[in-house]
């Protein structure tokens, strides 16, 4: 997974970056394709939270309709806004008009006087792997798919650049 642009921001003005790599590391190997959204999604508002440069981490905000882990671990890494009590997840976010597959892929991130909430387009989240990962009592081969697919969404998701993955639908 190396190759991929990393993600810079400042803490009390010094910078700090981090690839995905960093972010596979902290999390583990469990849900690549929540890193590969935590990390795409914050490629996605990083330019528009600071245009003037990076911003700075623990003045970043962040709620996302987002349950998954490696999202949490990927977004928490870079901003430490899951420590710091800056990291919500809430249903006010869903968009269930965008149907089971879609509506949970929202993240809101706050820096300073500015907001942008960025959702995922069309075709990088099957309807498959939702199924399969809301599904209980899965069997071993059930298991094996989903991590199959976990894999295929994050290299789905890295092949393209962030605006290509993540609309922005409002910011400020």
């Amino acid at each position: 997974m190396t190759g991929h642009a990393a993600l810079t921001v400042l803490d009390a003005g010094t910078p700090l970056t981090f690839g995905l790599d960093d972010l596979m590391r902290y999390h583990g190997p469990g849900f690549p394709g929540g890193v590969a959204h935590g990390f795409t999604a914050m490629r996605r508002a990083w330019p528009l939270l600071d245009p003037a440069g990076a911003p700075e981490r623990r003045e970043i905000r962040v709620e996302t309709a987002f349950r998954g882990p490696g999202g949490r671990d990927a977004i928490e890494l870079v901003t430490r806004a899951a420590t710091e009590d800056r990291f919500v997840v809430t249903a006010d976010l869903e968009r269930p008009e965008r149907g089971t597959t879609l509506e949970r892929y929202v993240f809101r991130f706050h820096h300073r006087d500015r907001t942008v909430t960025v959702q995922i387009r069309e075709g990088f989240v099957t309807d498959e792997f939702i199924a399969l990962g809301r599904a209980t009592d899965r069997t071993a081969d059930q298991d094996a798919r989903l991590v199959l697919l976990k894999q295929e969404m994050a290299d789905r998701l890295l092949a393209r650049p962030p605006e290509e993955v993540y609309d922005v639908v409002d910011g400020s």
